[in-house]
């Protein structure tokens, strides 16, 4: 840089010090020097270069090292909490001084021991809330065996189904999509208040269009068994059924009935052997089965002769296995073989059958069993005098119980509810240990012949646990799930004390083996994989589980509404609309609309969720849906209060918050909302604050100013300090917030308007330049001595930046 460069900037700097109204001081290069010189070694025999270095940078930032040193001198340095020092007894000052510190340390020790427990205290409970959520996590994603965990314990836990994992997206299948138009017409009938349909036959029903044999089974066995007495609401399903026998019947009847149809199968198809004629009847049909079963090369050890051509037990046996006893009567009549007890016996069984046998001639049978017929080489007669007379239990009768379905038959009639002889019976509960427990799935091949494995459970009144084995396939599970809805709508599925345990538990109140199933869970399980392409459908399950509470009180439908909304975000479609003139439209939630359910009452609890989860601005939508315009303009303003400063941007939350605000804003223009009147002038204030800022934004600052006038939170003059100041006490946090960017864009507004004003000279008289410069220095003092006044504290360089902009101006 050449002499005449630095000649041209020192006679600009000199022109743009005599603009300045500064003293002059005039020194030549030398004494300057000479100055500069002197001040270096003042400064370098006092100090060495860190501390240099140190003053110049808390200098730069408008500290004052000197001051701060002499202040930190007059502190005392006594440590606040070290030992008191030892008085005599005759000090009475001293002493009450002591007691005095001694009271306070006390305070400050205690209060430090309570924080630090409640601390940890809180910070358990935190860990073990993780660890709850995520074990029932990790229990909603369990399909599989689960009848053997057991899980005795009667203490509530806190329960979160509230979860935010998304299911894999998918659609209902046909079979699916059958079931679901079902259920929606089961509950429409069920809303609208009429005599609701048999969900078991309507099931049933539908199933016959899907061409598959094994289900059709399944649910003619579901069929047979809830056709019984009407089960008491008021009542456990599982007491109930324990003590009612018609199960036991129903369930025999059906083997009966399966077997009849399996005899005139084999019949049809060997016709000209069978010999079929006569009066249809059961004896008919048994002696033309008999005919084909028996000959002379398979009747080896039968006894007692024959009944027109035919053996007489097998005879008896199969009447019996068809649920016929007059036609077993009939054949003893027919026989010579005498057994006058056997005979008063099948009649006494035929005139009162729900009446159980003479226990005087039960034990003349048992006894005759006993010393004679047990061994007899005739299986056929051994097998009815067992199940007549109730006697050896442990028999397997294996040569006449060839399939499942004999052996559960044979079991099924052996069933005793007491003994008159104090000999070894076979219980109900008994006869369900032995297919749960002893025998189990490795017994029947349950891995191959799931249906089978179905129907021993569900033939012995064990629906959780046939239910919950069904459902641990894909192929079963939608069947599962629709087979216990039918059975729990007839109060016949027994289920937890708690939503949240296993899907199979074991209650030590129930009676060995029986099982409890959480239909709960088993619903949201299945619901879970389409809850979000079909929300219409997923509540329509959700419904069956209107009637159940969680371990806080809380409606589970409601709940599984709630989560479901969190989870798909399309409140508009399950809660409907508001519209600009305020009238909510319909959602998939009014169809559910009645006494103990309310679309506000199920949007606020979403609200309140959301609220939680701190997703506001959805709550906000929740709110104003239901109603709730109190919480609505609150959470409003909460947003606005951190994004009302900023530019808007498309798309942004603040253009987003802005329509929101002026929908809110066009209505309170007609109706007055019935809300806190803090919540409303907080958020008319942010509002008239949101056009503040728009204004400077768009350098539109006569306007901004206009705005701030208005509202007065902001002095632009000395004199309205003091109600500015009274007014600032009165704001809400939220207004609060935002008070530090108002004041420095106000500043940034005066500054401007002052260069502007200076740097245009030729525009104004110097008189009326003067007077508008000192006018906008006023409002510039008067913003920061605001700064200094309000009790709030401001962030850290917000002091620091109005002071800087005031000089500027000065």
């Amino acid at each position: 840089m050449d002499f005449n460069s630095l000649l041209a900037q020192a006679q600009k700097l000199t022109n743009e010090i005599q603009s300045e109204d500064l003293p002059r001081v005039e020194r030549t290069i030398p004494q300057v020097l000479q100055a500069t010189q002197e001040l270096h070694s003042r400064v370098t025999q006092t100090q060495d270069i860190q501390d240099i270095q140190a003053h110049i940078l808390l200098g730069s930032k408008g500290i004052d090292l000197p001051k701060i040193s002499q202040k930190l001198e007059t502190l005392s340095a006594r440590k606040t909490f070290e030992p008191l020092d030892p008085i005599t007894d005759t000090d009475i000052q001293s002493f009450l001084k002591n007691e005095r510190e001694n009271a306070i340390l006390s305070v400050i020790e205690e209060v430090h021991k309570n924080s630090f427990q409640t601390a940890q205290k809180q910070k358990w409970e935190h860990i073990k809330a993780d660890w709850r959520q995520e074990k029932v996590k990790l229990l909603n994603a369990l399909v599989g065996p689960s009848q053997n965990w057991i899980d005795i314990q009667k203490i509530p836990e806190q329960t979160v189904l509230n979860e935010t994992s998304l299911g894999a997206k998918s659609c209902l299948d046909r079979i699916e999509m059958a079931y679901a138009r079902e259920v929606f017409d089961y509950n429409k009938l069920v809303i609208e208040g009429v005599l609701r349909p048999n969900l078991v036959q309507k099931f049933g029903k539908i199933v016959e269009t899907f061409n598959d044999a094994k289900i059709t089974e399944m649910w003619e066995i579901m069929k047979y068994m809830v056709n019984v007495g009407p089960l008491s609401r008021n009542r456990d399903p599982i007491k109930s059924r324990s003590q009612m026998t018609q199960f036991i019947e129903q369930a025999k009847k059906y083997l009966e009935n399966r077997y009849k149809l399996y005899m005139s199968t084999v019949i049809s198809g060997n016709l000209r052997e069978a010999q079929r004629g006569g009066v249809p009847s059961i004896f008919n049909l048994v002696s033309s089965f008999v005919s084909l079963t028996f000959n002379q090369n398979n009747s080896f050890g039968l006894q007692d002769g024959l009944i027109e051509g035919k053996p007489l037990w097998p005879m008896i046996y199969y009447c019996l296995r068809c649920g016929d006893i007059a036609a077993a009567l009939k054949c003893m009549q027919m026989s010579c073989a005498g057994q006058e007890d056997f005979m008063q016996a099948l009649e006494d069984k035929l005139h009162k059958p729900e009446q159980k046998l003479n226990s005087k001639l039960e034990n003349q049978l048992k006894l005759l069993y006993c010393n004679k017929i047990k061994n007899s080489t005739d299986p056929y007669k051994k097998a009815v005098y067992c199940i007549i007379a109730g006697c050896d239990i442990s028999e397997q009768h294996l040569e006449v119980a060839k399939t499942t379905d004999d052996f559960l038959w044979i079991q099924l009639s052996l069933l005793r509810s007491e003994s008159s002889d104090n000999t070894e019976i076979l219980t109900y509960s008994g006869l369900q240990t032995m297919i749960l427990e002893k025998y189990g799935e490795k017994h029947f091949n349950a891995a191959d012949q799931r249906h089978l494995y179905f129907q021993v459970l569900a033939l012995t009144g064990q629906f959780e646990a046939a239910i919950e084995f069904l459902s641990r396939t894909e192929k079963y599970r939608t069947h599962a799930v629709h087979m216990a809805l039918a059975l729990n709508e007839l109060c016949m599925i027994g289920g937890p004390r708690n939503v949240q345990e296993p899907l199979l538990s074991v209650d030590i109140e129930d009676p060995i083996p029986m099982r409890r199933l959480n239909i709960a869970r088993l619903i949201m399980l299945y619901v879970k994989k389409f809850e979000i392409t079909n929300p219409a459908e997923a509540m329509q399950y959700f419904y069956f589980l209107r009637n159940m509470k969680d371990p806080e009180g809380r409606n589970l439908f409601l709940l599984c509404v709630s989560d479901l909304a969190i989870e798909c975000r399309d409140y508009d479609l399950i809660f409907g609309k508001v519209q600009p003139n305020g009238i909510r439209s319909r959602g998939l939630f009014d169809q559910f609309e009645s006494i103990e359910f309310d679309s506000k009452q199920a949007a606020k609890m979403v609200a309140e969720e959301l609220v939680k989860k701190g997703m506001f601005e959805d709550a906000v939508k929740l709110f104003d849906i239901a109603a709730d315009y109190e919480h609505a303009l609150r959470y409003t303003s909460v947003l606005l209060s951190q994004v009302v400063h900023q530019i808007t941007k498309k798309g942004s939350l603040r253009e987003r918050l802005q329509i929101v605000a002026s929908d809110f804003n066009e209505r309170l223009e007609g109706t007055e909302f019935n809300c806190d009147p803090q919540v409303l002038n907080t958020f008319c204030l942010l509002t008239k604050l949101m056009s503040f800022f728009d204004y400077y934004h768009e350098k539109n600052y006569q306007l901004a100013l206009e705005v701030l006038a208005d509202i007065n939170v902001v002095p632009l003059s000395m004199n309205d300090l003091e109600s500015c100041v009274n007014n600032f006490k009165r704001l809400s946090g939220e207004v609060c917030k935002v008070y530090p960017d108002i004041l420095l864009a106000t500043m940034d507004i005066l500054h401007i308007e002052y260069k502007k004003i200076k740097g245009n000279n030729a525009s104004y008289i110097d008189k009326g330049r003067d007077k508008q410069l000192q006018h906008l220095r006023e409002k510039a003092k008067a913003l920061t001595s605001m700064a200094g006044i309000v009790p709030y504290r401001m962030p850290g360089d917000t002091n620091s930046r109005l002071v800087q902009i005031e000089i500027l101006m000065n």
